[in-house]
């Protein structure tokens, strides 16, 4: 990956060449083959992803007690996301020990990811503490915008809710 890749995404805004050139070094490149999971809700979260080329799904478990011992295991796709917009998964991970995936994350085309892994991160972080606070303002914004996101999502479904319980 060079450096004008990376400014792509959000994760690495405001930094400079200099500042980017610390995280070649930990960046793994991952082929995931299409219709392969590479981040499943439920398992313990260590590292980011960043999509580089192709198109995934994020889904989250709907998971409906039916019957005794029977459940309904269909999941609710939350977003689709290409290359184009330059995503980054698994960022609750980064700030909880033990922290767990929140949803799924599936390959709907071959892709190519870049994977971070959060001691790595921490670690560069830490020893660079301008470009650490960088970073750590920019993923407060991001999981800030999908609080908001999930907030108002939250919002509708009360709405819809409230809606039908009161005909």
């Amino acid at each position: 990956m060079n450096n004008e890749l990376l400014k792509n995404y959000k994760i690495f805004e405001d930094l400079d060449d200099d500042q980017l050139n610390k995280f070649h070094p930990i960046i793994e490149k991952e082929k995931i083959e299409a219709g392969k999971r590479f981040i499943i809700e439920g398992d313990e979260g260590n590292s980011i992803y960043l999509l580089i080329k192709g198109n995934v799904e994020i889904n989250q478990a709907l998971t409906l007690s039916v019957n005794k011992g029977d459940s309904d295991n269909r999941e609710k796709s939350i977003m689709k996301l290409s290359e184009q917009d330059f995503p980054l998964f698994g960022e609750m991970a980064i700030f909880s020990e033990g922290d767990v995936r929140t949803a799924n994350v599936r390959a709907e085309s071959n892709c190519t990811l870049a994977k971070i892994h959060k001691r790595d991160l921490l670690k560069i972080c830490d020893a660079n503490p301008e470009l650490g606070f960088i970073v750590m303002r920019n993923f407060g914004r991001i999981i800030t915008k999908n609080l908001i996101k999930a907030n108002q999502n939250v919002l509708k479904l009360t709405t819809a809710f409230s809606l039908i319980l009161d005909r």
